[in-house]
């Protein structure tokens, strides 16, 4: 009994032994593996995995082959600044599970990949380092990502601003297009366009007949022959219970400038003697077919520009037709102020075309359908305008001018810059000339000869200055003109 249980104890003893001269035999290397401290032959495991080494191979490896208790391992780097580099070689199965998850840190690029399939797996792996990010590349991403917001935002106050304005047209098609067979407005006999008019004034609207009554006067005018075509569609001569009327008929394309004239000739206290009187607006058709009619006072001398090419002037008809003309677009351009005011209007269309001339030698403005009120725009924008319509008014003076008899001599009727451009000039023709070269139309020598057409060159030069800032005011010009007529004795 005692020989067994010394038999134990020796037994016990060497292997005790062999297990501390196990550890001391040799070390652990990066590759799991383990290296002689003395014997020619190294410690091997039971389970190793070869694996191929590039840059990373412990000292008992051979031909570029490392033997670990873990993973192989294929790992790419970069230093800042430095170019790529490619290790491989053999990790120890301690911590190996972290080191394989290992992605580097911000001064070093790295991507580590792992394997233990097969012997030498490593060589099928091929990390990639991702794409540098430029230093600029987040801030042009938050550029991108501004402007396509302000794009959105843009686009949607496109469609707020296109709706709105389809809903007031919407609305103001709805306000002519009421059943005029189930609300008749009677109109008794015998009253004419004036006593209609002089009542809605009375009545304080200040704003234009009744919609009802404008209904009712257009439903009742007789078309009686074409006097004229534009842009816009065509202009009738009609009567209404034996009155003469005008009748514009827009295009159905046309729909948005019917509205704006509309709009602006029933402005509050629009109404003016210098100014197309307004009559009545209606919209008339099927489903299949719509005419947009605007109704307005008729005078038969027709526009500024046919009256000029065929009658010729003295000094007391060119002054009469001037101090008329800028008196309307005086009122036009002029805010009044109080309860019912009215708003500041350019007209942005100013031409002898869309002047008309008055049985009893004045004029009065017509076609507003490019016209726009001074609260609907930037106020910088709105100044421009008034002083596009001042440039526009010194070259009807100069039209007018040219037609006026002095010393039994008068030159026939010629747009101006008939000289400078072609017969149809483009905008880049006219642009050429009234913007770059700067000229302007030129005055006949006789004009320096008589008093009242040197002052009215100097009216129209002092209108049309390139400056814009340095152009007279539609008020200054019409005091300007009032004066030459009383220094001449003639009656406005």
């Amino acid at each position: 009994m005692l020989m067994h249980e010394l038999l134990f104890i020796l037994l016990l003893f060497s292997n005790v032994l062999e297990s501390m001269l196990l550890r001391n035999s040799g070390k652990v290397t990066a590759g799991g593996g383990k290296e002689s401290s003395g014997s020619t032959t190294p410690l091997i495991p039971e389970r190793m995995l070869l694996c191929h080494c590039y840059h990373h191979c412990p000292e008992d490896s051979t031909n570029n082959t490392c033997r670990t208790d873990g993973y192989c391992f294929t790992m790419v780097e970069e230093e800042e600044g430095g170019s790529p580099v490619l290790t491989s070689g053999c990790l120890g199965l301690v911590g190996s599970e972290f080191q394989c998850r290992d992605t580097g840190n911000a001064r070093l690029r790295r991507i580590l990949e792992c394997c233990t399939d097969q012997d030498f797996c490593n060589r099928d792996l091929h990390p990639t380092l991702p794409p540098l990010k430029r230093p600029d590349q987040d801030s042009r991403i938050h550029h991108i990502a501004l402007f396509s917001s302000m794009g959105v935002c843009f686009i949607l106050l496109v469609f707020v601003i296109y709706f709105y304005r389809r809903y007031q047209r919407q609305g103001m098609r709805a306000r002519y297009s009421m059943g005029l067979e189930q609300d008749e407005s009677f109109i008794p006999a015998g009253e004419s366009l004036k006593d209609l008019i002089e009542q809605s004034q009375s009545s304080g609207s200040g704003s234009g007949l009744p919609l009802l009554v404008q209904r009712t006067i257009a439903k009742q005018i007789q078309m009686v022959k074409q006097i004229g075509k534009g842009r816009y569609g065509e202009v009738w001569m009609g009567r209404w219970r034996g009155e003469r009327v005008a009748v514009k008929v827009f295009f159905t394309t046309e729909e948005a400038s019917w509205f704006r004239e509309t709009e602006i000739y029933q402005t509050v206290l629009m109404r003016h003697e210098n100014i197309l009187g307004f009559i009545a607006a209606d919209i008339k058709g099927t489903g299949s077919w719509t005419q947009l009619y605007l109704i307005t006072d008729y005078h038969e001398n027709g526009s500024l520009y046919d009256y000029l090419k065929s009658t010729t002037l003295d000094s007391k008809a060119l002054l009469r037709l001037a101090y008329s003309a800028v008196s309307g677009l005086c009122h036009l351009h002029t805010e009044i102020f109080g309860t019912q005011g009215k708003p500041a209007i350019a007209h942005r269309d100013l031409k002898s075309k869309n002047i008309l001339v008055k049985k009893n030698g004045t004029c009065c403005i017509a076609d507003l359908g490019l016209a726009v009120k001074f609260i609907s725009l930037n106020s910088c924008h709105f100044q421009s305008y008034i002083m596009a319509d001042m440039y526009s008014f010194g070259l009807i003076l100069w039209e007018m001018a040219r037609r006026c008899v002095s010393g039994g001599i008068v030159e026939e009727y010629q747009l101006p810059y008939h000289d400078l451009v072609p017969t149809d000039p483009s905008y880049e023709d006219m642009r050429e000339v009234v913007c770059v070269k700067r000229q302007r139309p030129s005055f006949p020598n006789r004009w320096s000869s008589d008093e009242c057409l040197r002052q009215m060159g100097k009216l129209m030069t002092e209108c049309w200055a390139h400056n814009p800032a340095s152009r007279l005011t539609a008020l200054r010009v019409k005091k300007t003109l009032a004066k030459m007529s009383e220094s001449q004795d003639i009656k406005l």
